[in-house]
């Protein structure tokens, strides 16, 4: 046997071993969700023809061509009876690029399907893209909101590392062929994180917005704004509000975004979000819920304290580590199935029902902002618990 059939059939070999390896829930302290096992997807569930040149002769020791460093920040959406992820991939070469990968059950089995998705580069080219929310909007359309980065034109000479961010825009209805549109114009520099409200507001098209004076840091703006705008072909936001601001010693002081879109319940608008603190590690990301009322999305209505999901385990090792990133979830008969991100690295799943979800963010505490308050809140949920002891 040659080493290039060695090879290719160890390769192969293993690659269906993983992508069909179950996955089994585990036990959940908390109790409002439960973590899987195994990350749903990550660099090795790429297939490898999407790596490796399949041609004896182009390819002899069968050598990995254009290698997978991570598979990260996923958007998702339930289309035709399947779970479809539109995962972020990044190359060896630091860029990244769209994939679309189905599953039956949304929690193992997940393969992709086609080639990497093709966008339209605008006059502008885009650098790099990445971290896309699917919604499904009530128009007819799919869209995807992705960010879209560039070098930064005013960066001084020498300076290969400052970019500009903005939101890119592209939209189809079958998951197969995508239209590239206009990238969103508001009045920030930076504007990363945008999702589209999957429902017309006043007959316009509502978004959730992350200004920020640089791509890094947040600055004077920050916290998730929410604007309108008359269409998605040369969408504009001309002015928003910030519905959930940044705010000093807690989860999301640095600054916050939008995950995906937000789920419609009997009781408002569940919503995911990520927040970002500093710490002497580095920045440590973490997601959190809150509640928005159902007319009026861009006024909150619950706010539990703390972080919903914060890295634990593996999970804090990666390429980035400490953070947790979501920016796809799926709602299906009651079910959730929330895809989120470990240390920019790789994906997992964890499933919930809207029904915890609702108990959760209605019942949690809110955060007093004061260590005295704090404690003053768990004395009370310790003697409301004495009669039971």
């Amino acid at each position: 046997m040659s080493l290039f059939t060695e090879r290719k059939e160890r390769i192969m070999e293993e690659y269906e071993a993983l992508v069909t390896k179950p996955n089994q829930p585990l036990f959940s302290t908390g109790g409002v969700y439960e973590r899987y096992e195994n990350p749903v997807v990550t660099a090795a569930h790429i297939p490898p023809h999407w790596r490796y040149d399949f041609s004896p002769e182009r390819n002899p020791f069968f050598m990995e061509r254009l290698g997978i460093n991570a598979a990260l920040n996923t958007g998702a959406i339930y289309f035709e009876g399947k779970f479809y992820l539109m995962v972020r991939i990044e190359g060896h070469d630091r860029k990244s690029f769209f994939g679309l990968c189905e599953s039956e059950n949304g929690i193992d089995n997940f393969r992709f399907t086609g080639l990497p998705v093709l966008i339209d580069e605008t006059e502008d080219p885009d650098v790099n893209v990445y971290d896309v929310r699917l919604t499904a909007h009530e128009d007819g359309f799919i869209y995807g909101l992705f960010c879209t980065e560039r070098k930064d034109p005013d960066a001084p000479a020498g300076d290969e590392s400052s970019a500009t961010a903005q939101c890119g825009i592209i939209r189809t209805k079958d998951l197969e062929n995508w239209e590239r549109l206009a990238d969103l114009k508001t009045s920030s520099m930076q504007q990363r994180n945008v999702v589209l409200h999957p429902e017309f507001m006043d007959g316009k098209y509502a978004l959730y917005t992350r200004p920020q004076d640089s791509f890094i840091e947040a600055g004077s703006q920050g916290g998730i704004g929410w604007g309108l705008s008359d269409s998605m072909v040369n969408a504009e936001v001309e002015s928003s509000v910030i519905m959930d601001p940044k705010v000093y010693h807690t989860i999301n002081e640095v600054k916050n975004g939008q995950g995906p879109s937000p789920i419609k319940t009997s009781e408002g608008w569940l919503h995911l979000a990520h927040g970002v603190r500093n710490t002497a590690a580095g920045l440590r990301y973490v997601l959190y819920m809150f509640l928005s009322d159902i007319d009026e999305p861009w006024k909150i209505t619950h706010r539990p304290s703390g972080y919903f999901i914060a890295p634990e385990g593996e999970e804090r090792v990666g390429d980035v580590s400490n953070v947790v990133f979501a920016n796809g979830w799926v709602e299906k008969d009651g079910e959730v199935y929330i895809y989120y991100a470990s240390s920019d690295t790789r994906c997992h799943v964890a499933t919930t029902t809207v029904e915890r979800l609702l108990d959760y963010v209605k019942n949690t505490p809110e955060d007093p902002h004061r260590s005295r308050a704090c404690v003053e809140q768990r004395r009370a949920l310790i003697e409301g618990n004495r009669e039971f002891l």
